[in-house]
């Protein structure tokens, strides 16, 4: 199936083929008529799975015809994180550059003079995150009565931050004459009543079981002791073919330290997470995309919808406290048909939400071991055996022993025998035995087997 077949515009056809995409992704095959056809809408996929465009692209042909107002949005987005909705808009004016359409970003961080005047003058789409758009509904500065469409996105998402009683409240002000789409990558209980309440008769797409992950990816767990997960990540940055990598913690804190650490030690490293302003947060995606880094590290903020192309590795510092993250946090790897590999790292404290991990996605996370190193080992050489003593000394006649015994200067009965006249002699300098004496060809780790595949981990 081509785009071509889909129903959409000529215009925008052209603006998809200079994107340079010719066929859609199983989404967008089912969604884009569905959405032309002005029905109300669930999706269920994970992520990477071109969810973005399946309602981005028949938004532009549907509000290509209609008057804009001032103060009153035609359409409105929903989005979690500033991310998202940054992303999102991007999609937009790389898809409606032949459109006459008018988009807003209403989102915090950044300062709310520009997002009033674009408010003011009319716009067809506004993109937002709910605290920023309750509070300018709040301050009467924004009418929802004029809105035909709404999308709801990363649904799940909206629950894990508390954004559901916002929601409501939203949708409760927009018009019930509406279409409505709600894309999720799970469909819990709360999620589900909330489709039930604010959408009519919706057409259910799914287009892989809730909660799997991506078959491009290869996950491994690494049982490690919290004081070794530094060592660990960067044994595997060196050693595993890391083109550009992602790594996620829990605490924004040990974000801030992880990358002072990697920075420290050489790697090409930034960050983002929640104490960063947007502009800033931004500066860094750019450095990442751009390649001048290749490492970020950041928090669960940029664990959804990041469409970085090209991230070979995921690596969780932190088990995810919730398993539906580490579904989206790995699925930022494996995108767009390529390869990713996903490594998360499990202490102790963590076995009841690795296990939570492995229910939500119905499989067993494979241990990562030797037979997953991606470069050569050495073995580690066995350390010399002690002398045995001679037979002839063991089995000498018990006067012989003695002889020897009697002259032994520890028997001396004077008290005033120095050690010079014990004729004790400086004991020559120990050799190093080095581990790396002998040279080890091109590609291959240039050491022993690190520690960590020493315990816990199959052979």
């Amino acid at each position: 199936m081509k785009f071509a077949d889909l129903g959409l515009s000529e215009d925008l056809l052209k603006a998809v083929e200079a994107a340079g995409y010719t066929e859609p992704t199983p989404i967008q095959a089912e969604a884009i008529p569905a959405v032309l056809m002005m029905k109300d809408l669930i999706g269920i996929a994970q992520t990477g799975t071109g969810k973005t465009a399946s309602f981005v692209l028949p938004m532009i042909d549907v509000m290509a015809a209609g008057r804009r107002r001032a103060l009153m949005p035609r359409s409105l987005i929903l989005e979690p994180t500033r991310e998202l909705a940054a992303q999102v808009a991007e999609n937009f004016e790389k898809y409606g550059k032949n459109h006459d359409l008018k988009m807003a970003l209403l989102i915090g961080g950044v300062q709310m003079g520009d997002q009033l005047k674009a408010l003011n003058e009319g716009v067809d789409v506004l993109i937002a995150t709910p605290g920023r758009l309750m509070d300018l509904f709040e301050r009467g500065k924004i009418l929802l009565s004029g809105c035909e469409l709404l999308v709801i996105d990363e649904a799940d998402r909206m629950l894990d931050m508390g954004f559901i009683p916002d929601i409501e409240f939203i949708c409760e002000k927009l018009p019930e004459a509406r279409q409505t789409m709600l894309f999720s990558a799970t469909m819990p209980p709360v999620i589900k009543k909330l489709a039930d309440k604010f959408l009519s008769n919706p057409k259910q797409i799914e287009v892989s079981r809730a909660a799997s992950t991506n078959d491009n990816i290869t996950a491994f767990k690494i049982n490690v002791e919290q004081r070794k997960k530094l060592e660990t990540l960067e044994w595997l940055l060196g050693n595993d073919h890391v083109e550009t990598a992602i790594v996620f913690s829990n605490k924004k804190t040990t974000v801030r330290e992880l990358n002072r650490n990697l920075q420290r030690n050489g790697f090409k490293s930034g960050e983002i997470h929640g104490d960063i302003d947007q502009n800033t947060r931004q500066k860094e995606l750019e450095r990442f995309k751009s390649g001048e880094i290749n490492i970020l590290v950041a928090s669960d903020v940029a664990a959804r919808g990041l469409d970085i192309k090209g991230v070979s590795h995921v690596f969780n510092y932190d088990t995810p406290w919730h398993p539906d993250d580490y579904v989206h946090r790995i699925g930022r790897t494996g995108r767009a048909g390529a390869k990713g590999r996903a490594f998360t790292f499990v202490t102790k404290a963590d076995a009841e939400a690795i296990d939570n991990v492995e229910k939500l996605t119905k499989a067993k996370i494979a241990v990562f071991g030797k037979a997953d190193v991606r470069v050569e080992l050495k073995e580690a050489p066995k350390p010399p055996k002690k002398p045995q003593p001679k037979k002839d000394d063991v089995g000498a006649p018990k006067k012989a022993r003695e002889d020897k015994s009697a002259k032994s200067p520890t028997q001396d009965k004077s008290k005033n025998v120095s050690k010079a006249d014990k004729g004790d002699k400086p004991k020559p300098p120990r050799k190093r035995r080095d581990h790396d004496d002998d040279p080890v060809p091109a590609g291959e780790w240039n050491g022993p087997e690190p520690g960590f595949l020493g315990v816990g981990f199959k052979k």
